[in-house]
């Protein structure tokens, strides 16, 4: 299987789509062979600065401790306790994480053991041994393996409060549906998406898609930043949070970290789109759904 990279980079960098694609070949994506480290670390572009947060070893022992907790479980499960944590580490800006070279470079120079530890199918396709999706390694903020941890707790945290991100990476059908959608960039949709899914009214994975589905083409006809108005959003406290790294002790393995202090989503906002996604909802058609008998 894989290898953990021996030495680990001090700290992370930039590795463009470009370079990263050479890297990824069958026998990484089999698990069979690791990537070319010495090789690959040439090809990277280093990131300016000494700042603290782009240091490799704290990312490194989170991703090492989930591998560790989750080794005799389903490994699905480790998306909820990893995504909370990667971003309290990381306390990247949006526009920082909207650089997929970052993730190129955490996929294929600090940790493509964890993706093929994570990912690798049980069995293969058309005849294929089982490997790993390139696009686990680089790919879409939604489907490549760290970058939809990262986005996933920034969009769906209440704030400061990750718990609703927890729901949502602890189901795989909001990650691999919702977390696609535009409509999440406004939070209440973000919430009240998530009340109803932890509410179990749309709890299998058809009806988070039809959920999802729904939602996003109500939004081409109502406004749901008038509908349920967010709060202004607190730039100075994400700042603060990101210089916070520099003292910040090491996330905690026990207990949820706290995010930037950005302000809650207003309860009103959420109770107004859960009472309308729930009705669209309810009429909206769902592959296997046995109707009521009139």
């Amino acid at each position: 299987m894989t290898e953990k990279p021996e030495p680990l980079p001090d700290r992370l960098a930039l590795l463009s789509d470009l370079n990263a694609v050479k890297y990824i070949n069958t026998g990484v994506r089999t698990g069979r062979e690791s990537p070319p480290y010495i090789e690959l670390g040439r090809s990277v572009e280093p990131l300016p600065g000494e700042d603290m947060r782009l240091r490799v070893g704290p990312v490194r022992d989170l991703i090492d401790d989930a591998m560790h907790l989750f080794r005799d479980d389903t490994r699905t499960k480790a998306d909820a306790w990893l995504a909370p944590r990667l971003h309290a580490a990381l306390r990247l800006t949006r526009r920082e994480a909207a650089d997929a070279s970052l993730w190129n470079h955490l996929a294929l120079a600090v940790a493509p053991d964890y993706i093929v530890w994570r990912h690798l199918p049980a069995n293969g396709k058309d005849g294929l041994p089982p490997m790993v999706a390139a696009s686990r390694f680089r790919g879409a903020h939604y489907t490549q393996a760290f970058s939809r941890l990262w986005w996933a707790a920034e969009l769906f945290r209440n704030g400061s409060d990750y718990r609703p991100a927890v729901v949502a990476c602890g189901n795989q059908d909001v990650l691999n549906t919702v977390l696609r959608l535009d409509v999440i960039d406004h939070r209440p949709t973000a919430q009240a998406l998530l009340r109803l899914v932890e509410q179990d009214v749309a709890g299998t994975g058809r009806e988070v898609n039809a959920l999802a589905t729904v939602a996003n083409a109500a939004a081409s006809t109502l406004m749901y930043d008038v509908l349920a108005e967010d709060d202004d959003w607190y730039g100075e406290a994400l700042g603060d949070w990101i210089a916070g790294a520099e003292s910040a002790p090491p996330v905690s393995r026990r207990s949820l970290p706290e995010g930037p202090a950005d302000g809650q989503v207003p309860e009103k906002a959420v109770v107004v789109l859960v009472e309308r996604f729930h009705e669209l909802f309810l009429d909206a058609p769902v592959r296997g759904k046995t109707e009521p008998q009139e």
